[in-house]
This record gives C-alpha cells, structure tokens and sequence, in this order.
C-alpha cells in the first residue's frame, strides 16, 4: 500500500494523566487554524487559568480576525473567579469569543471535549477522571462532536461578556 505524503495521518493517542491532558490541550490549540469548540464543567482542569494556556490563546486569536473561541461550561464560577487572563482575552476579542452555560437540562452531561477546527479533537471521558483520547485528524470523529456540541451549546445561554452590559 502505498503511502500518500499529502494526506494527514490519523493519530489516536490515550491519555491516562492530568499532565497528558493539559499538554493534548495545548496541542490542540497550537493545531487550530479557525475555530476553537470547548465543552467542560467549568475549565478548572487542564490550565486554563496559566500563562501558557492564555499565550496560546491569544495567539490563536491574533492569527485571524476570523478565528473563533467558543466555550460552553456546566458552571461559570471558576472561570469568572480564577481565569482573569481568559477574561482579559474575552475583553481584547470580544467579537472572536463566546462563553456560555448550559441549563438544567444539559447539566448531566459529564464528558468533556474541546474541537480543533474539523480535524483534531480531545475527548475526556468523564470530567472526574483525567482518561481522555486526544484525536488528529479524524475528520469523521471530530464532526459527531462538533454535532454535539452545537446540541449542547443549543442548550445553553451567554454567560460571560466583554462588558457588564453584554455589549
């Protein structure tokens, strides 16, 4: 079988450590070219509110005025409380980013993901463990999440805005 040099190796990776997972986030990032889905309880887990994590963001923001961060979580008090850089970004790309939390009917879902673009994902299966799949370039896997992602973010409402006004 041939090899074929233009096409993108698929990569399935399991992660069994919190280290692993907050280095799979920062991968995606780093692999993300347009838009950022992130779905969690409430981004306490994987170094959101690190240096390096708000670096990497900022970056992926600044590459594209097109590029899009949107986060959906089950309890905003973490990020609102911890992650001041996180809402620093939200304030200097506020037309790039949206943050939103999910209503009661959503709240009993507990696997946590985060999407690169249409190709890259990062899946943990439960948010009390750190056991998770970080996936490159599965286009087919990383479509039923996006597609699940959109049902879960339909199922939530704005949270955080750039301004106290939410305008």
């Amino acid at each position: 079988m041939a090899e074929n040099p233009g096409k993108p190796v698929l990569l399935h990776k399991q992660l069994n450590s919190t280290a692993d997972y907050t280095e799979a986030i920062d991968i995606l990032i780093e692999l993300a070219r347009h838009r950022l889905r992130i779905f969690d309880y409430n981004l306490e887990d994987g170094g959101y509110a690190t240096l390096r994590r708000y670096e990497l963001l900022r970056t992926f923001l600044l590459a594209s005025r097109s590029n899009r961060l949107e986060i959906v979580l089950h309890d905003i008090d973490y990020l609102a409380r911890f992650c001041p850089r996180i809402l620093s970004l939200l304030r200097q790309f506020s037309h790039a980013i949206t943050i939103q939390e999910t209503t009661p009917q959503a709240k009993d879902i507990y696997d946590p993901f985060a999407i690169a673009d249409e190709t890259c994902f990062l899946h943990r299966f439960h948010y009390d463990s750190p056991r998770a799949l970080l996936a490159l370039h599965d286009v087919e896997g990383s479509h039923l999440l996006i597609k699940r992602f959109e049902e879960i973010r339909a199922a939530s409402a704005p949270a955080i805005t750039a301004t106290t006004l939410g305008l």
